[in-house]
């Protein structure tokens, strides 16, 4: 007696994936087709900014595109990034200035969300509707005056200028004194009956209730601060204040742009912010759920 058997080649995660998705209705199949297109919108220019890292200058804006590079300059585009220049200085001055920022705006803040949401005061909903206006306002409108009043007191080219017009975050009162007035009126009644001083009552109940807010807010700083061009290209004068996002400008003239190493350099500066995003993800999207945003 012959047994016949059929042996069925294992499927690749891809095609199962595929085999597995099917729509309920053709709504349900139209806005996955539009997920799936917004995330690839997000996605390409990260794989063109790691494919170009690997290619020569001539090569990165060529007529045709071809993820794996013609010709392979990769390990020299990384290796010029990382050894031909002070990189970890950069780096260091990027953790740096991004900590100094975050430590103060979370010191002026809290406080000030707290004034906002719990204490009673005349004026305090005009003071409000002030601090809500104020984010209209773009650091190019104050940027000239801020850059005016530094090069008075002889301040350019330091930590302390490239901090200072951030130490007063309007987002961050914003976003506590949402989350603050949820906070339930009855324990900061009692606390204050217990003795406790309002700074007590910060730093002792409010605070501690107000991670998920603060751990939001610090991603959101750290991601805009890390990132951020526009002042540190106006008030850095040295390569050893450069920051990690200014660096990539060195590989950029009038005459010869060194595209290979402007991509390798953004990869290496992304690269930090991808790895911090993905260990603290759930935390992050947990952050966002519970921060009070509703007001």
């Amino acid at each position: 007696m012959t047994v016949t058997t059929s042996i069925q080649k294992p499927q690749s995660s891809w095609l199962r994936f595929l085999a597995s998705f099917k729509p309920k209705s053709l709504g349900d199949g139209v806005g996955t087709g539009f997920l799936f297109l917004g995330a690839w919108l997000i996605i390409f220019p990260f794989v063109w900014m790691l494919s170009a890292s690997l290619k020569p200058a001539d090569e990165v804006y060529d007529s045709s595109f071809h993820f794996w590079p013609q010709t392979f300059v990769g390990d020299v585009n990384y290796y010029g990034v990382l050894f031909d220049q002070p990189y970890l200085t950069f780096l260091a001055n990027s953790f740096i200035v991004c900590a100094g920022i975050l430590v103060v705006q979370l010191v002026t803040a809290v406080p000030a969300a707290y004034a906002l949401a719990k204490l009673k005061f005349r004026g305090s909903t005009i003071l409000f509707g002030f601090v809500v206006a104020s984010l209209t306002i773009p650091i190019n409108v104050t940027s000239i005056p801020i850059y005016l009043g530094l090069v008075k007191v002889g301040l350019l080219d330091t930590y302390f200028s490239l901090m200072f017009p951030f130490f007063v975050s309007v987002f961050a009162i914003f976003l506590f004194r949402q989350f603050f007035k949820d906070y339930p009126d009855s324990i900061i009644d009692a606390a204050r009956v217990d003795g406790f001083s309002e700074i007590e009552i910060i730093l002792r109940l409010i605070l501690p209730a107000a991670i998920p807010a603060v751990a939001a807010f610090s991603v959101f700083s750290v991601v805009a601060h890390w990132n951020d061009l526009y002042w540190p290209l106006i008030v850095v004068q040295s390569q050893e204040k450069m920051t990690a996002a200014l660096s990539m400008l060195q590989y950029q003239s009038e005459f010869d742009n060194d595209y290979g190493r402007t991509f390798a350099s953004a990869t290496v500066v992304t690269l930090p912010m991808v790895v911090i995003f993905l260990f603290a993800r759930r935390l992050f999207i947990r952050s966002i759920t519970m921060s009070g945003i509703k007001g």
